[in-house]
């Protein structure tokens, strides 16, 4: 598993997978911080329905301008998840079709950090107490290789992370949902 990262070359670019808006401010706020020159990359087509989808994201647009940060908003294609996750939508909370929802986000973030010959990506779903950041960590790292990439492990949680995200989305009054996303986990909320 990859190591944290205490400073990083000035200028230096990274894709920030944003699952959304809470999540991904203190990310943004400490990866600036460490030099990097932040790319954020909302690719999230599990959120449903579209209005939340809508509701999301331009917490994120709001977010970006804020930190004066490149925002690359991915295609919203429900059917890509959907198919993605067939099979898996009776599986609970924290199994199998979570597991696949993040393999694809993470997918498609090291697709387009390729794309945009971004060497090191990372993803702000492992902020969230709800997340499992070994996991999501270890299949970071196995992604990244397919593409010739970093994975930036880091534990975003560290030092109260979860507590300075919400701060943050308090003081800039960001979109605030009650559910991780899809329609299976509105279901359970």
């Amino acid at each position: 598993m990859a190591e944290s990262k205490d400073t990083v070359s000035s200028n230096k670019k990274i894709l920030l997978h944003a699952c959304c808006a809470i999540c991904s401010a203190y990310p943004i706020s400490l990866l600036k911080e460490l030099g990097y020159e932040v790319v954020v990359y909302f690719y999230n087509p599990n959120i449903y329905p579209k209005e939340e989808y809508e509701k999301r994201l331009d917490s994120e647009i709001r977010l970006c301008e804020h930190f004066g940060c490149e925002l690359i908003i991915g295609d919203y294609e429900p059917e890509v998840y959907y198919n993605y996750v067939k099979g898996l939508e009776q599986e609970p909370e924290k199994g199998a079709r979570c597991d696949k929802c993040f393999e694809l986000r993470l997918h498609k973030s090291a697709q387009k950090a390729y794309e945009l010959g971004i060497k090191e990506f990372t993803t702000s779903m492992v902020i969230s107490p709800h997340k499992n950041y070994e996991k999501l960590t270890t299949l970071g790292e196995i992604i990244a290789a397919q593409y010739d990439l970093l994975y930036f492990g880091y534990n975003f949680r560290k030092n109260d992370g979860f507590l300075k995200t919400n701060i943050i989305a308090n003081s800039l009054n960001l979109y605030r949902q009650n559910y991780c996303g899809c329609r299976f986990a509105m279901q359970n909320s």
